[in-house]
């Protein structure tokens, strides 16, 4: 486990280590991006530099939205995000000269955390009851529709404060697409994407980090974060119904289900797993990507930075369960490693 949760709640969220030796000047790797996987990226990179001195990393969690920019205007070596490029980004990027490649790095998910010191049991909820609470229709935590999930949770006649991103968020995307693809309002508006237009009444907060604060000093709130955010802060999250019927907690098992559906690696990279089929599977759950330049040519960065994938595809893979994310599927892995090897 992460020895110490005070980096979640920093207010400028960026990784930088470097343990080269003071006689050779490191060679510095900028990247920025996703805060959803920014417990898994700090202790790669912590346990990355422990056998490869000669590389310092700057990871700069700013957000699934920033890294994206990022990347696109070609400020870092590489971006970092939960929400795949659009087709017309991609289109774009190549047109310029500047091809961008998805490489996947973890399994992770999207919990519903929330606060009700009063509430004991934890509470139950599905995809349109969810949406409606998003929404702002459903405001008190005793509506009929949740009590009817939870027959033997006695809820507080309190208002329910929503808590969403402020900032462009992969997260957002995650959830909004988890939304979209359960309820036909939602799908409506505000729809999928990495910033939306919220219904007025809910507070926006910056990063995974954000959100969590927001919730946790807040009584009576609910918000969307990442799974290792929610446990190392301590708070309850709710258990999500699923295309089996089954009120799923977001263990990284139940997240690993919702890459088995898929059998062939080889196309597109670009996919959405929520809302999967099958029993055991807990729906809101995603790929994290690292994008990186798709180039031929020798370039000594990016070719550090292919290396350090290569890392976290094999040995990093190990470090994923204890910070709360499920590894990627073998035959992913495999195909991921030939890719980025010479």
């Amino acid at each position: 486990m992460i020895r110490s949760t005070s980096f979640l709640l920093v207010s400028v969220f960026t990784i930088v280590f470097s343990f080269a030796s003071t006689s050779i000047e490191a060679m510095t790797i900028n990247g920025a991006g996703a805060t959803f996987p920014y417990p898994i990226y700090s202790k790669w990179i912590s346990e990355y530099q422990k056998v490869e001195t000669s590389v310092r990393f700057n990871y700069q969690s700013i957000g699934s939205g920033g890294g994206v920019r990022q990347i696109l205007n070609q400020t870092v070596d590489f971006g970092a995000s939960d929400d795949p490029l659009s087709d017309a980004d991609m289109k774009s990027s190549a047109e310029k000269g500047w091809p961008l490649v998805h490489i996947p790095t973890v399994i992770g998910s999207v919990t519903v955390a929330y606060n009700l010191p009063s509430v004991t049991e934890r509470l139950k909820l599905d995809g349109p009851t969810l949406a409606e609470i998003f929404l702002r229709k459903i405001v008190k935590w005793n509506d009929s529709k949740i009590a009817a999930l939870n027959p033997d949770v006695t809820l507080p006649d309190a208002d329910i404060l929503v808590v969403r991103r402020a900032d462009g968020s992969g997260t957002t995307a995650v959830f909004a697409d988890y939304l979209s693809t359960v309820s036909p309002e939602w799908n409506k508006a505000p729809g999928r994407g990495k910033s939306l237009r919220w219904p007025a009444g809910a507070i926006g907060a910056r990063g995974n980090e954000g959100v969590t604060a927001m919730v946790k000093q807040t009584v009576g709130a609910i918000g969307y974060i990442e799974l290792a955010y929610s446990i190392q802060n301590n708070l309850p999250t709710a258990l999500i119904k699923n295309r089996a019927g089954e009120f799923q907690a977001p263990t990284t098992k139940a997240v690993s289900k919702s890459a088995e559906m898929i059998k062939d690696f080889s196309g597109d990279l670009r996919m959405s797993i929520v809302d999967a089929e099958g029993p055991g599977v807990y729906p809101i759950s995603a790929f994290t990507y690292i994008l990186i330049p798709d180039k031929k040519e020798t370039d000594e960065k990016l070719t550090a930075v292919k290396k350090f994938l290569v890392w976290s595809l094999t040995k990093g893979q190990g470090f994923a369960e204890e910070l709360h994310y499920s590894a990627l599927p073998e035959a992913l892995r495999t195909q991921l490693v030939k890719k980025l090897t010479p």
